[in-house]
């Protein structure tokens, strides 16, 4: 969360949301679309053998279409393989 807070923390301008997210996002003050969408995010980065069906279902009572919940998955799954390409050849982020 350190490196991407930063580019959070330039679009969003809000510190303190930035550390509801880093302390626990689901104490975070967020709308219930991003909940939505930060519940599906983790659990398929946690747990993806027990996704199904129905984890769409909130992000399509939060308002999202088929091409958007696509985009959340894609996502999600490029920061997971990314992330475990890195930590899986031992890269170290750079501090700043």
């Amino acid at each position: 969360m350190t490196h991407h807070g930063e580019g959070l923390l330039r679009l969003t301008k809000d510190a303190a949301l930035l550390q509801q997210l880093k302390d626990d996002y689901t104490k975070a003050e967020v709308s219930g679309t991003d909940r939505a969408m930060l519940d599906y995010a983790a659990k398929l980065t946690r747990e993806p053998w027990n996704m199904s069906e129905s984890d769409m279902k909130p992000l399509r009572s939060a308002g999202f279409e088929d091409r958007d919940i696509l985009h959340i998955n894609m996502i999600a799954g490029y920061y997971a393989f990314v992330n475990r390409l890195a930590d899986g050849l031992g890269v170290e982020v750079e501090e700043r």
